[in-house]
């Protein structure tokens, strides 16, 4: 009777061994730790499991146990594709499950003052599973089904800011966000004011570009420097804007002439964007803008004012009169200034 209790406690013991190294197995294959460096995989649309594989691997300690536990759980048929991240102590499970599940990690976008929207598609196209050539044609087949010319019309539709996108995502997708925003912005009062003002919805955003380059994008001087264009619109002279003349010879060079210091032979540089050479407002806007910008031409400061030179004593600021003389001494300080600095082109 002893005998048999022994070899029954012999084979409870093996068996409880033999489970629990196959239980260990399992724990260690299914949730422990597989990650041997943090960071980002890329999982592309139509990616075949392989494919997969090669992308996460080099984040593994154990590719193979991954891949055993993926196609135990049917990953190998079905996946999200996106941008993921991969967490120090994360399992093979949880990997998994991230994929399966599609809770991919968002891109961050800053949208800056692009002088065209090709150049912000650019930026944007290197972040996202979409080329540029695929932004560019998605966003010039929108321009057109609007009544626009091509994407470069589409430029009012985006404000400066930063933005949180998928890497999957569409360019249709990316452009309706933005449209989104635009509809959000322009609320019953700021139509009251749009219609106040006298002025187009697109020559609103060519000014706004025009003060947001002049301030550099601080908005503590933007509404008077909106009053003072909007001054010189309406009494029907040359708005005079040294960002305009920089745009226009950028946009014909396709933004490879890079300009520090704006001279008297640019000044003649012949675009309907230059408004040294002509009257009136730009037919649009010179950059992507921000919505300040915008909301200072709508509110725009009631001034005098109709000269503005840059203050070599405020870089950054400029100083303003409605005196032609003392414009011309403001002038004569700064290109001092910029002569001391040796700025000449």
């Amino acid at each position: 009777m002893k005998k048999g209790c022994s070899i029954f406690a012999i084979i409870a013991l093996i068996v409880l061994l033999i489970s629990g190294i196959f239980g260990y197995g399992f724990y260690k294959k299914y949730y422990s730790g597989n990650v041997a460096k943090e960071g980002y995989f890329h999982i592309p649309t139509g990616a075949g499991f392989n494919q997969i594989l090669d992308s996460i691997g080099p984040y593994l300690k154990d590719r193979e146990a991954f891949a055993e536990v993926a196609k135990d759980k049917g990953m190998d048929q079905f996946f999200h594709p996106g941008r993921y991240r991969m967490k120090s102590g994360t399992h093979n499970t949880d990997l998994v499950n991230m994929i399966k599940a599609g809770n991919q990690t968002e891109n961050t976008f800053r949208i800056g003052d692009f002088g065209d929207v090709y150049q912000m598609v650019g930026r944007v196209a290197k972040k996202t599973e979409a080329d540029s050539l695929q932004f560019v044609n998605e966003l010039n087949s929108i321009a057109t089904k609007k009544g626009y010319k091509d994407a470069e019309d589409l430029k009012k539709y985006f404000f400066i800011d930063t933005y949180h996108f998928f890497w999957t995502v569409k360019p249709d997708e990316f452009f309706q966000k933005f449209e989104n925003q635009y509809n959000d912005f322009w609320t019953a009062e700021r139509k009251a004011k749009e219609k106040e003002s006298g002025l187009s919805r697109n020559q609103i955003y060519a000014l706004a570009s025009i003060v947001y380059k002049e301030s550099g994008g601080r908005p503590d001087e933007q509404k008077t420097i909106a009053g003072l264009y909007l001054n010189r619109y309406r009494k029907g002279m040359k708005l005079q804007s040294d960002p305009t003349v920089i745009y226009a010879i950028n946009k014909d060079t396709n933004f490879t002439t890079p300009i520090r210091r704006v001279l008297y032979k640019h000044l003649r540089h012949p675009s309907p964007y230059n408004t040294y050479a002509n009257t009136g407002i730009p037919p649009g806007p010179i950059c992507v803008t921000d919505k300040s910008s915008v909301d200072a031409v709508l509110n725009a400061e009631k001034n005098n004012f109709i000269f503005m030179a840059a203050d070599p004593d405020r870089p950054g600021y400029h100083r303003f009169t409605a005196s032609d003389v003392e414009h011309a001494k403001n002038a004569k300080d700064y290109q001092a200034w910029l002569n001391s600095k040796n700025i000449t082109n």
